[in-house]
């Protein structure tokens, strides 16, 4: 009887349990994706001062070269003892909650924080926002294997250590919200939400009391786009339609050419040793680039320069995403976005007698647009962008922009990335276990043979 009335008071506090449950992964993450920050802040720190030596010091660039060779080493190492840390993490992440995927949740959460603050530390073109949501979402899914708790509700923390990741990772407590439920949880029941939001708002408060108040981007629009202008809006928002496909077709097409490289450690040296070419000659395009945004928004880049820094940021990107290091893609992506439009701007806005004062805007109408035809979450995106940028007075212009580029997407038939990337890793397990089966029949035949 005690039993019963307690199973019943449970039943009926059980939101309220969420949400307590929910502060506590929500502050764990906050924790957790904290020191990753900081881990990726010190890495590309001491690789910019060895630089700096390597530019004056001829010895000094053996040595440059040594720490890339070894970091290289290191995530190579870590991806070959845990494969399912490679990458963003968020398609992993998708695949466990709907229970196409199991993972060890202290190897990801360990292997994954290494492996990813070294190759995004050594300047690789990726993202700190992908290998975030899985930290959290492990972090989710121990605190409920310690607990105790129920398959069901596991699912729910995992999905509020996710929001907490993303959260914790761009001061972004909204769109860790939005984002889980849009994109990995696809529901948006009472209870998941309000404790995915006490999650990602404890995460946050943690993330702001470490690295302060300020948004991400620090982008100045001094004026909002007139009306008169929005149908421009919208032919950004088709052209980012159009790029979004295929730059999923080009993360599929560069996945394929380096799965002809079976061994992981040739596999992933390829972008550490652009890395180190790229610390001597283009330093620019190192790192996910969120120095980058600011600079374009203030008109730092002529056209050329922009068009330039699209091409090499763009293969750059491919060509560490698709080798299977760990890191995300949102971070490059926003930065490519960014580049877009602002080339847009630069070669519109003289033919159409645009002040340049709008600029900034088109930045992040890029940004915005770019991320919905991609990931195809125009509601996380644009309120990604409002909170990275410190302002929602462009909710209007961004949501136009994000449903171009949605629909244009969608009309050319290209699939979610991280659709794209889930359904990758589970081919890839399926013949992995299929050579695994046949390596054991053939040895069974063998042993068989030999008696």
């Amino acid at each position: 009887m005690d039993e019963a009335k307690r199973t019943l008071e449970r039943v009926k506090n059980f939101h309220y349990i969420l949400i307590l449950e929910g502060i506590a992964v929500g502050a764990f993450s906050g924790i957790a994706v904290v020191l990753f920050r900081l881990a990726i802040s010190k890495a590309e720190e001491y690789m910019a001062i060895l630089r700096e030596f390597a530019s004056h010091r001829a010895f000094m660039t053996a040595a440059l070269f040594f720490m890339i060779f070894a970091l290289a080493m290191l995530c190579a190492f870590l991806v070959k003892k845990e494969s399912l840390i490679s990458g963003s993490g968020i398609p992993q992440v998708k695949g466990e909650l709907t229970d196409r995927i199991e993972t060890k949740w202290y190897r990801v959460l360990a292997f994954k924080f290494i492996g990813a603050a070294a190759a995004i530390g050594a300047g690789l073109s990726l993202g700190r926002e992908g290998p975030s949501v899985q930290l959290g979402a492990m972090v989710g899914k121990g605190f409920s294997r310690i607990t105790k708790k129920l398959h069901t509700e596991e699912k729910l923390l995992m999905t509020c250590g996710a929001g907490a990741g993303l959260a914790a990772a761009f001061n972004a407590p909204l769109a860790g919200v939005v984002f889980s439920l849009e994109e990995l949880h696809k529901n948006f029941s009472e209870e998941v939400l309000l404790s995915t939001m006490a999650a990602a708002i404890t995460s946050d408060f943690v993330s702001r009391y470490v690295f302060g108040l300020a948004p991400v981007f620090a982008i100045e629009t001094p004026e909002m786009l007139p009306l008169k202008y929005y149908w421009i809006v919208i032919l950004l928002g088709i052209l980012l339609g159009v790029l979004g496909v295929f730059y999923n077709a080009s993360v599929k097409k560069t996945q394929n050419m380096y799965g002809h490289i079976k061994d992981t450690f040739l596999r992933i040296i390829i972008p550490f040793i652009f890395a180190a070419v790229f610390s001597m000659v283009y330093p620019s395009v190192l790192g996910g680039g969120s120095n980058l945004v600011e600079g374009i928004a203030d008109g730092e880049f002529m056209l050329k320069g922009l068009l330039i820094l699209l091409v090499v940021k763009y293969m750059y990107s491919m060509l560490s995403f698709a080798s299977g290091a760990p890191g995300g893609i949102f971070l490059p992506l926003l930065v490519i976005g960014s580049v877009i439009g602002a080339s847009f701007f630069d070669i519109s806005a003289p033919l159409l007698g645009i002040d340049d004062i709008y600029l900034a805007n088109f930045v992040i109408f890029g940004m915005a647009g770019y991320f919905a035809a991609i990931v195809r979450a125009p509601i996380t995106g644009v309120i990604l962008i409002s909170e990275m940028t410190g302002s929602l007075s462009h909710l209007l212009t961004l949501s136009i922009v994000s449903l171009a580029a949605y629909v244009t997407a969608d009309i050319l038939g290209g699939k979610p990335i991280y659709n794209q990337l889930l359904e990758r890793i589970l081919s890839n397990r399926v013949m992995e276990e299929g050579r695994a089966a046949e390596t054991r029949r053939r040895r069974g035949m063998k042993l068989t043979a030999g008696v």
